[in-house]
């Protein structure tokens, strides 16, 4: 019987089967311009020239933005940075993050560091299956049309197949039906068929949208009644992603405070969140805070996994926390995250935003699947952070030190003078407009 431990261990070894060259351990990275950052990037990685291009501003012709989204006027630009130092399944690899909340990048980036010593984080997934949903209106004998339903999966499943001879040929397609029946509802009883889809590298919306849209007919012949709605669901529940991190106490430790402290500390503050939604809902966002910017970095559907993540977070009828945090026998700190992570490497703008591509191209990641454990524990990593900070000096006193540029910029700070201002409103825990006004006239007069 496996200890604790001996499970850990053999998971990372398990993982680290095949794992590529890059190293994501880039020191000194924010002391450097975000040209030499870049540079730094395109040594580690296998980005060229061009694509490196797409995020030096501009990087969305307006040519091509007019044809993704309707009635466009222009573009709009959130900075991208790097999040160093992650270790996922033995592998390393660097971050593409789309966001403009200061703390974010870093504080994913030193948690990652912390893991790192451990071995980093170890992730998992289901295969990418999705939800169609077709609701069935005016059936008089809902359970009876259920049984009809299923008797007649298999033809069901033919003939959504049928529409994507391309998915079947990758390994893909419609795996099952499922019947969902709701006796009392505002309009009456009501069937709710559902597709399982496995749709491989792809999102998958257009998809099984396409192919509900195909069996509704039939749907309708074997139940009798009227098909309205075909479309697929945001709870991704059969396509999860985890991510698990154990750390020793030693690992935590600052000047200040113990590993025990603050390992027992991050369980106080997570089971604030497990029981009080009110908590969990904040709880829950600084876990987006992670995953959200690697989502739009790739160009994926940011929207899609805040609504299935925060109907998972609520699924047993009460919102709680998305991540558990505990100490094991041997008094590590582990952390674990599981949510529907419904990513993709093909459709959409991660095919038609260049540097979306470029972001891609930076992460390595070969799959779907890959770049769903790999945000996931960006996500996990982020949740770490914010806790460590609440179970010790506060939220605000690393975060308004982070912040003190934009404050610094909000006050008419430009060039060198940002950083001076930044540097003095955090030196002073004093981060305020008003005070950044005064620190600038005064390095003017000087």
């Amino acid at each position: 019987m496996f200890g604790q431990q001996e499970v850990w261990e053999a998971s990372l070894d398990k993982k680290a089967d095949g794992a590529h060259s890059i190293n994501s351990r880039l020191e000194n990275l924010r002391n450097l311009t975000p040209r030499e950052r870049l540079n730094r990037v395109m040594e580690a990685t296998a980005l060229g020239e061009a694509e490196a291009a797409t995020f030096q501003g501009g990087g969305l012709p307006l040519a091509l933005a007019n044809g993704m989204i309707e009635n466009v006027i222009g573009t709009f630009e959130l900075p991208v940075g790097i999040a160093t130092n992650f270790t996922v399944n033995g592998k390393d690899y660097l971050v593409p993050m789309a966001v403009e909340e200061p703390s974010v990048v870093a504080a994913a980036s030193y948690m990652a560091r912390l893991a790192r010593v451990g071995g980093g984080f170890v992730a998992s997934s289901t295969g990418p299956v999705m939800r169609a949903q077709i609701q069935v209106l005016n059936v008089t004998d809902p359970h009876g049309a259920r049984a009809r339903i299923l008797s007649e999966r298999e033809a069901i499943i033919a003939a959504a197949n049928a529409r994507d001879k391309v998915l079947i040929s990758l390994g893909g397609g419609c795996r099952d039906v499922e019947v969902h029946v709701f006796d009392d509802t505002p309009v009456g009883p009501m069937l709710a068929a559902h597709l399982l889809v496995d749709v491989r590298d792809a999102m998958g919306a257009n998809t099984v949208n396409t192919m509900a849209e195909t069996v509704a007919p039939l749907i309708e012949k074997i139940t009798g009644g009227q098909v309205r709605l075909r479309i697929l669901s945001n709870l991704a529940d059969l396509r999860l992603s985890r991510a698990m991190v154990r750390l020793s106490p030693d690992t935590l430790k600052t000047s200040q405070y113990g590993g025990e402290r603050i390992a027992r500390g991050i369980v106080e503050a997570c089971a604030f969140a497990i029981v009080d939604p009110y908590r969990a809902a904040t709880h829950n966002k600084g876990i987006m805070n992670g995953i959200d910017p690697v989502v739009v970095a790739t160009g994926n559907d940011w929207r899609a996994i805040e609504a299935g993540a925060h109907a998972w977070a609520a699924r047993s009828g009460r919102y709680t926390s998305l991540t558990r945090w505990e100490i094991d026998s041997s008094g590590h700190l582990v952390g674990t995250l599981e949510m529907p992570m419904a990513l993709g490497l093909v459709g959409g703008a991660t095919k038609t935003h260049p540097s979306a591509q470029a972001a891609l191209r930076i992460l390595g990641v070969s799959s779907a699947q890959e770049l769903a454990e790999v945000t996931v524990a960006v996500g996990l990593a982020q949740n770490m952070a914010a806790l460590r900070a609440l179970a010790t000096e506060g939220i605000q006193r690393g975060h308004m030190a982070l912040h003190a540029r934009n404050i610094a910029i909000v006050a008419g700070a430009a060039g060198d003078e940002i950083e001076r201002v930044a540097a003095a409103l955090a030196a002073d825990h004093d981060v305020r407009v008003d005070r950044a006004k005064e620190l600038l006239e005064q390095m003017r007069a000087g």
